[in-house]
């Protein structure tokens, strides 16, 4: 827009001072945001935002960990295909582990199995291609398709939006001029650039809108194509807690139910224990058992094979240490007895371990329904059926519910339960609570190691390209590291679900990346406890209200489009290299006592899917993206490279990299409930950026008057 000289009696046009005021405004606030950043020795600026700066490190190091990767996945102990071993978790594939080739039985063989796809050096590139998802589907599961079909919905829906915010929005920010015409300033392309009064901002808030209603669309066409057999058996099963623990006859639940509901058959009834000691003695007897079979096998060829049985004796240097050498089959065969009496004498005291639990089958689906509907009026003050003998099994106590699948449930944590339960569970949380609402977001941990001067060296550099790219490494670092606090908060919450695990560490770790990586940093903030003080004290809004003015900067939205595009190369790539589980892993090879123990450490170290993190860290990107898709368009195909790239990721480790998980659709349906906020952020942003608009308007009227 060209400013007109002023007319007699040197009053400006209203439209004039408007964008002559936004803008300096907008000048006088970049300099006060900037400068408040000005003794940080990580964040700082370079043209365009750094973005083709952050672009090109990323991309080099992407290859480069590609690289790594693929020379690592086969190498380091067939570190990146452990799930193909743990169907051959058999006694027949000990005496073959040496050679991976080795470690399949022919009945296992088939055209199109795995192993055929992946003999070079990086045929797993190609194999994520050829691979269908009737493969997925027989080897990790129905939750492993549904997953990955969310996530194809979820590519469509960014394409869409892409191509709309890329011929559309964009052009429209760029046919501003506040901002200048220097084709290295990133403000350029952000709705900063548009005037107030220019019609086609009308645009933004239509297509903010038009984003909402594509993505109900997606999700309303995925869910219609969720695929959900429950298991017959569990469909007539209910669980029923707070049963007196002194009572072992199940004679009294069938009786109880015979006359309390006469129309539903009882045809099978499971009492629950504390089964923790013994499941882990039955996993160390299994382990003893195939140590001895594995050297029993080697002996017929080999002869008598000595051992040393102390930690770390697969390691070289522990040869000079001088410990004594025993027969490996006798040590195993002692070993095993030993675990199998213990084993026993466990099994034998499990009765006395009641826990107030059981699992009763009915005839058929409909009995369980009436009961079911029966106890969930109970929760409205209704009481149950009862019976003659009501007091004795306590059933108004009773909470009924479906059953889950077996393999849904995790026996061992079904011992804490209860008051213990709960107790648990609420001071976890507080604990989690008080550590996030001082550390909530990694800018709070820069400015700390500012204040130590750890990062001066960064800044004695003077490299633009390094104290670019440092700040956006450090976001997604730690961007990682507080998710995982979630998650591990979760795992020691002894939930009794895989489903209910990860639907709690999917909500929690939404809730918190939604707040870490989005809504305080955008707002200058960088804590919870600053999040607070904003909401409830008016001092602290007087002081720092030029903070809301650093939202929509350019080097604010350069910011995110830069964390997006570490996340989208280094951090999918991370993924496969999954530097924790490699150090673990490697940490129990050298640990483990003999050839044997190594080869079961191969064949056990694969882990489940975690859905629910995943879940959380897909929907962050996507929904940074969603949110800054209209004011700032250039994130967007950042972000539907993240998808694509996570998706070939994901694909990759559900199939060689974890054990296949079973949960229910709870979780699947609530990550469709998460997709609607990336929308409805947009549209808040657009209308947070509006009402700022108007305030400086505002401000401007007063004054002329």
């Amino acid at each position: 827009m060209a400013f007109e000289s002023w007319p007699a009696g040197g009053v400006r046009p209203v439209e004039e001072l408007d964008v002559r005021s936004f803008l300096m405004e907008e000048n006088s606030t970049a300099e006060r945001c900037y400068r408040s950043h000005s003794r940080s020795s990580v964040l700082q600026g370079l043209p365009f935002g750094g973005v083709p700066t952050v672009l090109a490190i990323n991309v080099v190091l992407w290859l480069i960990l590609l690289l790594i990767f693929s020379c690592l996945r086969k190498a380091a102990w067939d570190y990146g295909r452990l799930a193909l071993l743990m169907k051959n978790d058999s006694l027949t594939s000990l005496f073959y582990g040496e050679q991976s080739e080795k470690e399949k039985t022919p009945s296992d063989s088939s055209p199109s199995d795995s192993e055929t796809k992946d003999m070079g050096f990086c045929s797993w590139l190609t194999s994520l291609y050829h691979m269908k998802d009737e493969e997925i589907r027989s080897k990790c599961g129905i939750d492993a398709v549904t997953y990955l079909s969310f996530q194809r919905h979820i590519i469509l829906l960014m394409m869409v939006v892409c191509l709309l915010s890329l011929t559309i929005i964009l052009p429209v920010n760029l046919s501003g001029n506040l901002l200048g015409d220097n084709p290295e300033n990133f403000g350029r392309t952000t709705v900063v650039n548009v005037p107030a009064q220019n019609i086609f901002l009308w645009l933004h808030s239509i297509f903010a809108l038009l984003y909402f209603v594509i993505t109900v669309l997606c999700m309303a066409h995925h869910s219609s194509r969720l695929e959900y057999r429950e298991d017959e058996k569990v469909a007539r099963t209910l669980m029923i807690t707070s049963i007196p623990r002194e009572i072992s006859d199940p004679g009294l639940i069938t009786k109880h139910l015979h006359e309390a509901y006469p129309s539903c058959t009882v045809t099978d009834i499971h009492f629950c224990f504390n089964v923790q000691k013994l499941m882990k003695l039955d996993s160390e007897r299994r382990k003893a058992m195939k140590g001895r079979l594995y050297f029993t096998t080697k002996a017929q060829k080999n002869g008598r094979i000595m051992i040393k049985t102390h930690p770390c004796a697969q390691i070289f240097c522990c040869d000079i240490c001088g410990f004594e050498k025993v027969d490996a089959e006798q040590y195993y065969s002692e070993l095993e007895e030993k675990l199998t009496d213990e084993f026993n004498a466990e099994k034998n005291w499990i009765s006395m371990k009641r826990l107030g639990i059981a699992f009763v089958t009915f005839r058929d689906e409909r009995m369980t329904a009436v009961i079911v509907k029966d106890y969930s009026r109970a929760r409205c003050r209704h009481k149950p059926q009862q019976s003659s003998i009501t007091t004795v099994v306590r059933s108004h106590q009773w909470d009924v519910s479906y059953a889950p699948a077996p393999n849904d449930i995790i026996w061992e944590n079904l011992s804490v339960c209860g008051p213990r339960w709960w107790l648990r569970c609420i001071l976890l949380n507080i604990l989690l609570f008080l550590l996030l609402f001082f550390l909530t977001t990694p800018a709070i941990i820069v400015n700390t190691m500012d204040k130590f001067n750890v990062t001066r060296p960064v800044e004695s550099l003077r490299n633009p390209v390094i104290t670019q790219f440092f700040p956006t490494l450090l976001l997604w670092a730690f961007s990682i590291l507080l998710p995982f606090i979630v998650y591990y908060s979760s795992f020691f919450e002894y939930h009794w679900t895989r489903s209910g695990e990860n639907q709690v560490t999917m909500h929690k770790c939404f809730l918190l990346l939604v707040f870490m990586v989005i809504i305080l940093p955008s707002l200058g903030l960088s804590s919870l406890n600053l999040f607070f003080r904003w909401l409830f004290d008016v001092r602290f809004l007087d002081e720092t209200d030029v903070k809301f003015q650093c939202v929509f900067l350019p080097d604010n939205g350069a910011f995110f489009v830069n964390y997006v595009i570490t996340s989208s190369l280094i951090g999918t790539a991370m993924e496969l290299l999954r530097i924790p589980a490699l150090l673990v892993y490697s940490l129990r090879l050298c640990f483990a006592k003999s050839k044997a123990e190594c080869i079961h450490v191969k064949i056990s170290q694969a882990y489940e899917f975690q859905f629910g993190l995943e879940y959380a860290w897909t929907m962050c990107i996507f929904s940074v993206s969603m949110t800054y898709s209209i004011t700032c368009p250039v994130i967007v195909p950042f972000g539907l490279l993240y998808l694509v790239l996570k998706h070939m990721v994901d694909r990759y480790n559900i199939y060689y990299a974890y054990t296949p998980t079973k949960l229910n659709q709870r979780i699947h349906a609530a990550a469709i409930s998460q997709v609607v906020v990336a929308p409805i952020l947009c549209m808040f942003w657009l209308l947070f950026f509006s009402v700022l608009r108007l305030d400086v308007r505002s401000d401007d009227r007063r004054g002329i008057q």
